[in-house]
């Protein structure tokens, strides 16, 4: 039996979206509230209702939307 593979973007059902770091597979990021949010594995997620991090994610350089 074949194992699935996980596929980046939005997990369903979770109500999350995904980032991909294109130069870090692990850091933190500091949101301008004070939040951080980890990258793992060169991948960042966040609630789709989190308008600060969304903004900030989308507006960051070294990161991607997964879809």
């Amino acid at each position: 039996m074949a194992i699935p593979k996980k596929t980046p973007g939005r997990p369903a059902g979770t109500g999350a979206v995904v980032f991909r770091d294109s130069l870090y597979t692990s850091r933190h990021l500091i949101l301008p509230d004070g939040r951080q949010l980890p990258v793992l594995q060169g991948q960042v997620s966040v609630k789709a209702g989190d308008r600060v991090a969304l903004d900030y994610l989308a507006s960051h350089p070294d990161l991607q939307a997964q879809e």
